[in-house]
Protein backbone atom coordinates (compact mmCIF):
# COMPACT_ATOMS: atom_id res chain seq x y z
CA UNK A 1 0.00 0.00 0.00
CA UNK A 2 1.28 3.45 -0.96
CA UNK A 3 2.52 5.75 1.81
CA UNK A 4 0.18 8.74 1.48
CA UNK A 5 2.55 10.98 3.44
CA UNK A 6 5.37 10.29 1.00
CA UNK A 7 3.02 10.77 -1.94
CA UNK A 8 1.99 14.19 -0.59
CA UNK A 9 5.63 15.12 0.05
CA UNK A 10 6.54 14.25 -3.55
CA UNK A 11 3.62 16.24 -4.92
CA UNK A 12 4.50 19.30 -2.81
CA UNK A 13 8.11 19.22 -3.99
CA UNK A 14 7.03 18.84 -7.61
CA UNK A 15 4.43 21.60 -7.39
CA UNK A 16 6.81 24.03 -5.68
CA UNK A 17 9.45 23.47 -8.35
CA UNK A 18 6.85 23.67 -11.13
CA UNK A 19 5.68 27.06 -9.82
CA UNK A 20 9.21 28.39 -10.36
CA UNK A 21 8.85 27.53 -14.07
CA UNK A 22 12.07 25.53 -14.46
CA UNK A 23 13.40 24.05 -17.66
CA UNK A 24 11.75 20.64 -18.17
CA UNK A 25 15.11 18.88 -17.87
CA UNK A 26 15.67 20.41 -14.43
CA UNK A 27 12.16 19.38 -13.36
CA UNK A 28 12.71 15.83 -14.62
CA UNK A 29 16.09 15.50 -12.93
CA UNK A 30 14.97 16.92 -9.57
CA UNK A 31 11.62 15.13 -9.41
CA UNK A 32 11.76 11.98 -11.56
CA UNK A 33 15.49 11.46 -12.12
CA UNK A 34 17.60 8.73 -10.55
CA UNK A 35 18.36 10.89 -7.52
CA UNK A 36 15.09 12.84 -7.63
CA UNK A 37 12.39 13.21 -5.01
CA UNK A 38 10.30 10.34 -6.35
CA UNK A 39 13.08 7.74 -6.20
CA UNK A 40 14.22 8.93 -2.79
CA UNK A 41 10.70 8.42 -1.44
CA UNK A 42 9.96 5.25 -3.39
CA UNK A 43 13.34 3.49 -3.61
CA UNK A 44 12.21 -0.06 -4.40
CA UNK A 45 10.98 -1.20 -7.77
CA UNK A 46 7.67 -2.26 -6.24
CA UNK A 47 7.06 1.03 -4.42
CA UNK A 48 8.00 3.03 -7.53
CA UNK A 49 5.64 1.02 -9.73
CA UNK A 50 2.86 1.50 -7.19
CA UNK A 51 3.50 5.27 -7.11
CA UNK A 52 3.46 5.41 -10.92
CA UNK A 53 -0.13 4.16 -10.83
CA UNK A 54 -1.35 7.06 -8.66
CA UNK A 55 -3.20 10.20 -9.62
CA UNK A 56 -0.30 12.17 -8.14
CA UNK A 57 2.11 10.65 -10.65
CA UNK A 58 -0.30 11.60 -13.43
CA UNK A 59 -0.34 15.19 -12.18
CA UNK A 60 3.46 15.27 -12.14
CA UNK A 61 3.53 13.90 -15.70
CA UNK A 62 1.12 16.68 -16.69
CA UNK A 63 3.41 19.32 -15.12
CA UNK A 64 6.35 17.87 -17.03
CA UNK A 65 4.36 17.97 -20.27
CA UNK A 66 3.45 21.62 -19.72
CA UNK A 67 7.09 22.52 -19.08
CA UNK A 68 8.13 20.69 -22.26
CA UNK A 69 5.80 22.94 -24.27
CA UNK A 70 8.02 25.89 -23.45
CA UNK A 71 11.00 26.62 -25.64
CA UNK A 72 13.19 28.26 -23.03
CA UNK A 73 16.92 27.81 -23.20
CA UNK A 74 18.13 28.98 -19.81
CA UNK A 75 21.86 29.68 -19.88
CA UNK A 76 23.81 27.65 -17.35
CA UNK A 77 20.93 25.21 -16.83
CA UNK A 78 21.52 23.09 -19.91
CA UNK A 79 22.31 19.51 -19.11
CA UNK A 80 24.71 17.53 -21.22
CA UNK A 81 22.85 15.41 -23.78
CA UNK A 82 23.46 11.81 -24.76
CA UNK A 83 22.71 9.98 -27.97
CA UNK A 84 21.29 6.50 -28.19
CA UNK A 85 20.79 4.36 -31.25
CA UNK A 86 17.60 2.37 -31.43
CA UNK A 87 17.16 -0.32 -34.04
CA UNK A 88 13.58 -0.52 -35.27
CA UNK A 89 11.73 -1.79 -38.30
CA UNK A 90 11.21 0.59 -41.21
CA UNK A 91 7.44 0.38 -40.72
CA UNK A 92 7.73 1.64 -37.13
CA UNK A 93 10.13 4.41 -38.19
CA UNK A 94 7.69 5.47 -40.93
CA UNK A 95 4.83 5.48 -38.41
CA UNK A 96 6.86 7.67 -36.00
CA UNK A 97 7.70 10.11 -38.80
CA UNK A 98 4.03 10.34 -39.78
CA UNK A 99 2.94 10.82 -36.17
CA UNK A 100 5.57 13.51 -35.62
CA UNK A 101 4.34 15.28 -38.75
CA UNK A 102 0.74 15.13 -37.47
CA UNK A 103 1.84 16.72 -34.17
CA UNK A 104 3.98 19.25 -36.06
CA UNK A 105 7.06 18.24 -34.12
CA UNK A 106 10.30 16.38 -34.72
CA UNK A 107 10.71 12.63 -34.42
CA UNK A 108 13.21 13.33 -31.63
CA UNK A 109 10.71 15.36 -29.56
CA UNK A 110 7.99 12.78 -30.18
CA UNK A 111 10.27 9.94 -29.04
CA UNK A 112 11.27 11.85 -25.90
CA UNK A 113 7.56 12.34 -25.14
CA UNK A 114 6.95 8.64 -25.56
CA UNK A 115 9.97 7.74 -23.41
CA UNK A 116 8.72 9.94 -20.56
CA UNK A 117 5.40 8.14 -20.38
CA UNK A 118 4.54 5.43 -17.87
CA UNK A 119 4.58 1.93 -19.32
CA UNK A 120 3.03 -1.17 -17.82
CA UNK A 121 5.60 -3.71 -16.63
CA UNK A 122 4.09 -6.54 -18.65
CA UNK A 123 4.43 -4.55 -21.89
CA UNK A 124 8.23 -4.60 -21.72
CA UNK A 125 9.59 -7.89 -23.07
CA UNK A 126 12.64 -9.35 -21.37
CA UNK A 127 15.80 -9.86 -23.42
CA UNK A 128 16.20 -13.46 -24.48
Amino acid sequence: MIDVGKEEQVYRAAYELYCHNPDWVVFFREILGLEGVVRRNFPTRESLLEFERTETFGKIQHMLGKLREQVVASPGVQEETRVITVRLPKSLHDALKAEAHEYRTSVNRLCISKLLQFIEDELVPADS
